[in-house]
């Protein structure tokens, strides 16, 4: 008979030092020795915020929003694809020669560049970089090619069900504010021009507010001055902050028809405690409890007792105007009401009754253990610190937040377990509204002014 080893505790969290300087541009450059792999990753975080144009004086929903999201968008498609000096298959190949590589990518929050260098050749990727941050050209081919790309994947991301329940939570959520849509329309990228985007370019692309950070085997000391020496002379103004969030309108679900389907997409969502929160690690554990990992409650429920459902999950989200708990559960359209049932169920459940000892040892160490995980790698703890540094955290964040972890309690969950309350949380649920709609209604009432 085989026996099941104990799981032992998680070691304390091991911070490493981190070097730090803030450049006279404003950008705040963050260096870390981990000298196992001889390999440098780059994180180079820029706050995006809101145009001159749309601070102060935002109109909701408006065709700016839109203009603007879908050239953002397309910015960091083809931020890589060409500078005054070389085209994409040159800076392609100088990468390659460099055993580097560079991507960026874009949110409403913040335009992320990320990359990787041998680290002899860090220095010469800081002026590649500084090369695209000066020079970006944005050509008007590659701007065409990368739209008809970027049109034809949004047609087939948007035809997915997961993504339109997501697309319907966020607006019943923000309503008209930018976190209401992740996706831009087509329509609106095919208007952007090639001189859009340079002139977004130098809106967007600045050093203050901006924070670089790079793990890996290097001299801190000597790669801050490789920083300060490539990128001298980049200036620019910090993005206006987004508006604050619409005040969160509870209770309710929001059906979204689609006629004919066999499957029911569920999602549950509500602002929640921030990362700052005194009690934000006891939050973490109910989750990880209640929906966060497969030995979860809604798990063992609704996918190993019920077999409604082949992967409940729920998860805290974080953005820089807030934070949000959202659960999710894509079932068969004959037993929407039963799963309902049950997910309104084990909310409760978390809400009103005391964590078993079992789960919850286990839930803090899963936690424990995934911040563990998740920096044990160059790559992962710089992308870890990046984030960190964007909402003003430092790396002792880490070793405080495991402690934190360490120490939460029944009683200390019971104190946030009303943010799991059913009433506080607003549901939308993607399917067939003439199948869906009675058991829905027979758990849940309907809003008289949506559905």
């Amino acid at each position: 008979m085989s026996v099941i080893p104990t799981v032992r505790a998680p070691a304390p969290l091991k911070v490493p030092a981190v070097a730090e300087r803030t450049l006279a541009s404003g950008l705040r450059v963050l260096a870390v020795r981990r000298a196992s792999v001889p390999v440098v990753e780059l994180r180079l975080r820029i706050p995006v915020g809101e145009s001159e144009a749309k601070s102060g004086a935002r109109k909701a929903d408006s065709a700016a929003d839109k203009a603007r999201l879908a050239a953002t968008t397309l910015l960091a498609e083809t931020m890589l694809t060409g500078t005054a000096d070389r085209d994409r298959g040159q800076l392609a190949s100088e990468l390659q020669r460099l055993g580097a590589g560079l991507s960026a990518n874009i949110d409403s929050d913040r335009l992320a560049i990320v990359g990787s260098v041998l680290a002899p050749n860090l220095k010469a990727l800081l002026g590649v970089l500084t090369e695209v941050i000066h020079g970006a050209s944005y050509p008007r081919r590659e701007v065409s090619g990368e739209q008809e790309r970027l049109v034809a994947e949004l047609a087939i991301a948007r035809s997915q069900p997961a993504v339109q329940a997501r697309e319907a939570l966020l607006s019943r959520l923000y309503g008209r504010h930018p976190y209401a849509v992740e996706l831009p329309e087509p329509a609106a990228l095919q208007r952007v021009t090639a001189k859009q985007l340079r002139a977004l370019h130098g809106e967007t692309v600045s050093p203050a507010g901006a924070v670089l950070t790079l793990v890996g085997d290097l001299r801190p000391q000597a790669a801050l001055d490789a920083v300060e020496e490539s990128l001298t002379g980049w200036s620019g103004r910090k993005a206006k902050a987004l508006p604050e969030l619409p005040k969160h309108v509870a209770g309710g679900v929001t059906i979204v028809d689609r006629p004919g389907a066999v499957q029911t997409n569920i999602r549950l969502g509500g602002p929640t405690l921030s990362r700052t929160a005194p009690n934000y690690a006891a939050l973490q554990v109910a989750n990880v409890v209640f929906g966060g990992y497969f030995s979860s409650r809604l798990v063992n429920n609704i996918r190993e007792d019920k077999g409604y459902t082949y992967s409940p999950r729920s998860s805290i989200e974080h953005v820089s105007c807030g934070s949000r708990f959202v659960v999710a559960a894509d079932v068969a359209t004959q037993v929407t009401g039963p799963a309902l049932l049950e997910i309104l169920y084990e909310l409760g459940r978390v809400t009103l009754l005391p964590l078993e000892d079992d789960e919850l040892v286990a839930a803090k160490r899963y936690a424990a253990g995934t911040l563990a995980l998740s920096t044990a790698t160059s790559a992962g703890l710089a992308s870890i610190l990046s984030m960190l540094a964007g909402v003003d955290l430092g790396p002792d964040y880490l070793r405080e937040h495991s402690a934190a972890l360490g120490r939460v309690d029944a009683q200390a969950v019971a104190a946030v377990a009303g943010q799991f309350a059913p009433s506080g949380l607003a549901a939308v649920l993607l399917g067939d509204a003439s199948v869906i709609t009675g058991p829905v209604q027979a758990i849940r009432p309907l809003p008289a002014d949506r559905g």
